[in-house]
């Protein structure tokens, strides 16, 4: 309910509070500083100060909700949309014509474009895809010998992505480049949202030139995959050829920049979550072999044996737990923004029309009310008889309402049918070179993690 929907009694009209203001805050950067040290631990902790907390970012006072029910409340109420220092952060990569950044109508429309790709009935289609892309990554490895597990997520999930829903070609030097790429914008572009000193990242230093070039060399990227599919005159049944002949709301072809960022957001945030996933479900593997090789148990039992196919992934209970266990210690997605367009409320709190709101699941998933043992890792937490007791908007890794992500069964299943093909042909050792700290940037993943894969 917004402040303007009715007429309030003086009751009411005092029974908004402003939400206190959290600690620690310094100078000009506010508690942006604390955010760029150390922003896992600034944003757990700041459901000790209240279920809503004030912040301030550079000039900016931002709004912090800390409790699954508020964020709940939040995605799913029309008084907020898509926007805020995240998703300025990330126009420069994504747009502002595509699906992930875009509100109102246009979204609408996107997303009905779209969809069929990702449609239960459609994932079937793309199964082949995924078993050679995920039994072809396993076949590379040799047992014994170190991997770069960020180098081999990304690939696998930009392969499957360009393959499956672009049908691009010559994705293994386009994936290298992409992986390179990504890794540097996605720095610059957490660094932005926290400290955001607009004219001082316009400055000739060296980090901001690298920044420019791997952006740059993205959108080329981009361009190269549309520019092939327009001179080959092929119309396979594929996301890209829908783009291609989609419409717009007066009927006419959508223009060349909304297709560019549809394909944008489809490849780098879709390609950027999905391989920092399947990195954090390497990291638990290694860390917990007694689950690996549950998993393990687990296939051998549904395959008798035969290599793992998509067909078998409904029936990996205890693997999927194991994705959706690793996704609530490890999201991806670990903060997000939204912008208030009306004055409103949100707990009892006044939130002002044009307030920016933030909130993490990191923090929401890893909250000792809502978990029990909450830092354990427990893929049985998600056993039905368990899972009832869990707050209902304490873990949605894929976000809820009409901004629900339209991938999110296509990503569950890849990930469930990695897990099941990589755990039951490998045990994973770690290397003492590793580095399995969360590295910090608009997503979140292991900062550098080197394992030893070893044949069952």
């Amino acid at each position: 309910m917004t402040v303007e929907s009715v007429e309030p009694g003086p009751s009411e009209a005092t029974a908004l509070r402003e939400p206190p203001v959290a600690g620690g805050g310094v100078p000009v950067l506010g508690h942006g500083w604390r955010l760029v040290r150390d922003p896992l631990a600034f944003m757990t902790r700041l459901r000790d100060h209240g279920d809503v907390v004030r912040l301030k970012l550079g000039p900016k006072t931002v709004y912090a909700v800390t409790t699954p029910a508020l964020t709940g409340a939040l995605a799913l109420s029309p008084d907020y949309i898509i926007a805020g220092p995240l998703w300025e952060s990330l126009e420069g990569l994504l747009g502002k014509e595509g699906v992930a950044t875009a509100n109102g109508p246009l979204h609408r429309r996107q997303r009905r474009t779209i969809q069929p790709a990702f449609r239960l009935d459609a994932l079937p289609g793309y199964g082949p895809i995924m078993e050679e892309e995920v039994h072809a990554l396993t076949e590379r490895w040799i047992s014994g010998q170190t991997i770069d597990c960020t180098a081999e997520s990304y690939r696998v999930a930009v392969r499957v992505a360009a393959r499956c829903l672009l049908r691009s070609r010559f994705m293994d030097e386009r994936a290298e480049r992409m992986c390179a790429a990504l890794a540097t914008v996605f720095r610059g572009m957490y660094q932005r949202m926290v400290v955001p000193l607009g004219p001082l990242y316009k400055l000739p230093l060296p980090a901001n030139r690298a920044f420019n070039r791997a952006l740059a060399d993205l959108h080329l990227l981009v361009d190269e995959i549309v520019a092939e599919r327009r001179a080959s005159g092929q119309k396979p049944n594929d996301l890209l050829t829908t783009l291609l002949e989609a419409k717009d709301e007066n009927g006419d072809p959508i223009g060349e920049q909304e297709i560019h960022d549809q394909v944008v957001a489809i490849l780098t945030p879709g390609g950027e979550t999905i391989s920092s996933t399947i990195m954090s479900l390497l990291y638990m593997l290694a860390a917990h072999p007694e689950h690996g090789d549950k998993v393990h148990d687990e296939v051998e039992a549904v395959t008798g044996g035969r290599p793992v196919a998509f067909r078998d992934i409904h029936q990996l209970s205890h693997t999927n737990n194991v994705v959706v266990e690793a996704m609530r210690l490890r999201p991806a997605v670990w903060i997000l923004t939204r912008r208030a367009v009306t004055d409103t409320e949100l707990g009892g709190y006044r939130i002002p029309a044009g307030a920016d709101i933030i909130y993490s699941p990191y923090a929401i998933q890893r909250d000792p009310q809502s978990y029990e043992r909450h830092l354990e890792f427990d893929p049985d937490r998600w056993l039905p008889e368990r899972s009832e007791s869990i707050p209902k908007y304490a873990m949605r890794p894929f976000g809820v309402g009409n901004r629900k992500c339209p991938g999110d069964h296509f990503s569950m299943a890849l990930l469930t049918l990695t897990t099941a093909i990589l755990a039951n042909r490998y045990r994973f050792e770690r290397v003492a070179e590793s580095d399995d700290a969360p590295r910090i940037g608009v997503t979140l993943h292991p900062n550098r993690l080197l394992l030893r894969p070893v044949t069952r």
